[in-house]
């Protein structure tokens, strides 16, 4: 992946390559935790970490959607997330989306996560 000139990442290693390193279940879950974080502020009516948050979460679906391992059968289903996520956060929630709905499909990949490292 190349870097876009003068683009700041808040996950700046991740940026610089590191992030292709994780496998997909792995990033997911690491994306997870900025929607999940986006959600919990957001009920907290701290609408600038939510924002911020939402932010981070978008800038690690689109390394996801960069990674080259993911441009295949993977990609539909990330690049239909990061819309529906997207459409709920900021959007009009065309798709319907809950926050429950959300925490639920990241949690599965937390569960994944979890069963991958044995823990």
């Amino acid at each position: 992946m190349k870097k876009q000139k003068n683009k700041k990442y808040q996950h700046q290693e991740y940026a610089n390559g590191k992030w292709f390193d994780f496998d997909l279940i792995t990033q997911m879950a690491n994306i997870g935790s900025e929607v999940i974080r986006a959600l919990n502020w957001r009920e907290k009516d701290n609408e600038a970490y939510a924002q911020a948050s939402f932010e981070r979460s978008l800038e690690l679906f689109d390394l996801t959607v960069a990674d080259p391992k993911n441009n295949n059968h993977r990609l539909k289903e990330i690049l239909l997330a990061r819309e529906s996520w997207t459409d709920y956060f900021i959007g009009k929630n065309e798709y319907n989306s809950t926050a429950k709905i959300w925490h639920s499909y990241f949690l599965a990949f937390n569960f994944a996560y979890a069963n991958l490292r044995g823990r």
